[in-house]
C-alpha cells in the first residue's frame, strides 16, 4: 500500500497546514495493515460494541453502533470479519447502504482500557441460515473483507466502565424482552407480523 493510496489531496491538504504529512506517512508505514493480528483478533472478539459507517450510493454517509456479547463479532480468518445482525427498528440504514455502496468502517473501543481499532473494507451481506446457526438471534450475517487496519492512538477516549450487559443481548437458550418502543400505539400496527 503506498502513501498516495492512503491519503487523498483534501487530507494532504490538511496535513501540509498543519505540518504532519512525515508523521502521517510514518503513521501509514508502521501501524496500517491488510491483515488482522493475533492482537486485532482478541481484542475484535472480546469487544462488546463497535461503530459502523456506511454510505449510500450517492455518498451520503450513515452511522450506528453495533452491541452484542463479547465474541459477537468473529475473526474468520487472516482479512475476513463475521457479524451478525440482530433484531432492531427494521430500517436498515446502516446495512441496506451495503447493498448499494459495500464500502465500511468499523471502529471498536474499549473505554475501561482506553484502546481503538479501525477496520475498513468492502461488506456483503448473507441470508443463509447456516452462516446464521453460531449466532443465537441473528437474521443475517455481514461479512467484511478488511483492506486497512489500523489502531489509533486511545489518548482522547474517556475511561468509562460496564455497569451491566444489555439484557436484549442475544445469547444462546434466551429470549429477549420486548423493546418497550415495539408497544408504543403509534407503531403497533406498522409492525411485522412476528412482532404483534
Amino acid at each position: 500500500m503506498g502513501d498516495e493510496d492512503v491519503y487523498h489531496a483534501g487530507m494532504r491538504e490538511l496535513q501540509d497546514l498543519r505540518d504532519t504529512r512525515r508523521i502521517a506517512d510514518r503513521l501509514a508505514a508502521v501501524t496500517l495493515r491488510s491483515q488482522f493480528t493475533d492482537e486485532d483478533r482478541a481484542f475484535i472478539e472480546r469487544s462488546r460494541m463497535f461503530f459502523l459507517a456506511t454510505a449510500d450510493a450517492q455518498g451520503s454517509p450513515d452511522c450506528s453502533y453495533k452491541g452484542g456479547l463479547p465474541g459477537f463479532v468473529r475473526v474468520l480468518d487472516a482479512t475476513t470479519l463475521e457479524i451478525p445482525d440482530y433484531d432492531g427498528n427494521g430500517m436498515y440504514r446502516s446495512w441496506g447502504n451495503v447493498g448499494v455502496n459495500p464500502q465500511v468502517a468499523l471502529l471498536f473501543i474499549d473505554f475501561e482500557t482506553p484502546k481503538r481499532l479501525r477496520v475498513n473494507g468492502r461488506a456483503e451481506i448473507s441470508l443463509d441460515p447456516a452462516r446464521c446457526a453460531p449466532y443465537p438471534g441473528a437474521v443475517f450475517t455481514v461479512r467484511v473483507q478488511a483492506e486497512r487496519i489500523f489502531p489509533n492512538c486511545p489518548r482522547y477516549i474517556h475511561r468509562m466502565q460496564l455497569v451491566e450487559e444489555s439484557a436484549s443481548a442475544p445469547r444462546p437458550g434466551y429470549v429477549p424482552p420486548v423493546p418497550a418502543w415495539k408497544t408504543f400505539d403509534a407503531f403497533r400496527d406498522a409492525l411485522p407480523e412476528r412482532d404483534r
